[in-house]
């Protein structure tokens, strides 16, 4: 049987995109369920008859549901072991879950002040310190992880890994909000948006054309 991964707009849901391109990547083999989101109580029920947690991503694997972006990784890291999701090496791996469970916990001020939303004009926009810290982070983040794997693949552990698929909203977000980035994060950032999955991902995204007002400030 054939997983199903329900995620939200590919516009805007920056924690679907993240286990859908995992997977797209890994080579794992699983239908897609759009489910709108903030289009109304139907689709909210939706989305609480899958999960009661009432957010997407979510995973069914048969009697199984896996709900949250990093859980649904792990999941699929352990079902499927040949796809490569974390670095083999037990080191790279847990630095690999580490920079992905900081991503997952943390960066609020540049995941609240720059949301990501593939349709916005590309421009820079006012932050606060607390988003400058982010970004400064992300940035010695990538680079140092790099520079790591240097000479073994363009990635942040030089093949692609889950940590790559969390990270990869914030190349939409360091794009479309006019980001100043050095050279390495933009050389990893174009490797990133070569990724035949993530190109796909992104050009769906754009022929969306429900538009959330809250996604719209600016």
């Amino acid at each position: 049987m054939t997983m199903t991964l329900v995620i939200g707009n590919k516009n805007y849901s920056s924690w679907s995109m993240r286990p859908w391109l995992a997977l797209r990547v890994g080579g794992i083999a699983f239908e897609e369920r759009l489910i709108p989101l903030y289009a109304g109580p139907a689709d909210k029920q939706r989305i609480l008859d899958i999960t009661p947690a009432g957010k997407v991503p979510a995973l069914i694997d048969g009697d199984v549901t896996v709900w949250d972006s990093l859980a649904i990784i792990e999941y699929a890291a352990e079902r499927f072991p040949k796809a490569g999701l974390w670095p083999a090496n037990p080191a790279r791996r847990a630095r690999a879950r580490s920079i992905s469970a900081e991503m997952h916990s943390g960066f609020s001020a540049l995941r609240s002040e720059c949301g990501m939303n593939l349709h916005r004009r590309i421009g820079a926009k006012a932050l606060s310190n607390n988003a400058r810290a982010d970004i400064a982070r992300i940035q010695e983040l990538w680079t140092d992880c790099r520079r790591r794997s240097a000479g073994e693949g363009p990635f942040l552990f030089g093949s692609f890994t889950a940590a790559d698929a969390m990270y990869a909203p914030v190349i939409h977000r360091f794009r479309t909000y006019a980001i100043e980035m050095t050279s390495p994060v933009q050389e990893y950032m174009d490797a990133m948006m070569a990724l035949p999955a993530f190109r796909q991902w992104t050009e769906e995204g754009l022929a969306e054309t429900l538009v959330i007002e809250k996604f719209e400030i600016d």
